[in-house]
């Protein structure tokens, strides 16, 4: 599913419009975006969790030459899905 087959499938579940169903998925991410980058962890009950993770540097290597090059540190996202989510899923 992409994002237009998003706004199509809720503005169907909630009778809105298309454009409003759009500006609101768009809110949403932006704000899960924004609560993110800052530190902050989100948490959708019965969905899951966003939040950052950090990634230690380390010694990789080129896949062609087999050289060794440093992989910088680097922040990451973590999604941790819900009970009710994984249940779901898992067609429990």
């Amino acid at each position: 599913m992409n994002k237009q087959e998003l706004v199509d499938a809720v503005a169907a579940k909630t009778g809105g419009s298309k454009a409003a169903t759009g500006d609101a998925i768009d809110a949403v991410i932006a704000a899960i975006t924004g609560a993110v980058t800052k530190g902050d962890t989100v948490q959708l009950i019965g969905f899951g969790s966003f939040s950052t993770g950090a990634r230690a540097a380390r010694v990789g290597r080129n896949p062609s030459t087999g050289a060794e090059i440093q992989i910088p540190a680097a922040k990451t996202v973590k999604f941790t899905a819900g009970k009710a989510f994984k249940d779901a899923v898992n067609g429990a």
